[in-house]
C-alpha cells in the first residue's frame, strides 16, 4: 500500500508517519535523505540547496523503485504539496492520501520556533491552495512540540 503523507512544513507528517509505519516499510522523506546524504552535524531542516539537489534526486529515484514494490509492502512518501499530475499518479496506484494538519497558528509557531522563515511562505502557499475546501479530519493529533 503507498501511502502519501501531506501537510505544510512542520505539521507533524514525519511523526504520523514514526507512529504508523513498521520496520521494514519503506518510508521516503526528503529530510531523512538528506540527512542521509549530508555529514555529521548537518540540520535537521533548513537544509543547503546544493544538499536538497542531491536529495531530490534520491528521491524520485527511491520513489521509481518504490512504486515498483507496493504490493509487496508498505511505501510511505512525504510530498508536502503535490500537483494534480502527482495525485494522478498516486491514485493510479491505489494510494491513500493522509492529510496532517494541527492547523495554521501551530504550524506557524513551530516554524517560527524551529524552522527557517522561508517555509512560513511554504505553509502560506499551503493554506492558500486549501482555503474553500473541507479540511479532512487529522488521522492523529500531532505531538507537542
Amino acid at each position: 500500500m503507498l501511502y502519501v503523507v501531506t501537510g505544510p512544513p512542520a505539521a507533524g507528517k514525519t511523526t504520523w508517519i514514526d507512529a504508523h509505519a513498521k520496520p521494514d516499510d519503506v518510508v521516503i522523506d526528503l529530510d531523512r535523505i538528506t540527512r542521509a546524504l549530508t555529514g555529521p552535524g548537518a540540520p535537521n531542516w533548513n537544509q543547503h540547496p546544493l544538499h536538497l539537489r542531491v536529495a531530490h534526486r534520491a528521491r524520485y529515484a527511491a520513489l521509481d523503485e518504490a512504486l515498483q514494490l507496493v504490493d509487496q509492502l508498505d511505501v510511505y512518501l512525504i510530498h508536502t504539496m503535490p500537483s494534480g499530475k502527482a495525485l494522478a499518479k498516486y491514485k493510479r496506484y491505489k494510494a491513500r492520501i493522509v492529510v496532517v494538519d494541527p492547523g495554521e497558528t501551530i504550524v506557524m509557531e513551530r516554524i517560527a520556533s524551529m524552522r527557517s522563515p522561508h517555509m512560513e511562505r511554504v505553509a502560506a502557499r499551503w493554506y492558500n491552495a486549501r482555503r474553500g475546501r473541507p479540511r479532512e479530519a487529522m488521522p492523529q493529533a500531532s505531538r507537542a512540540w
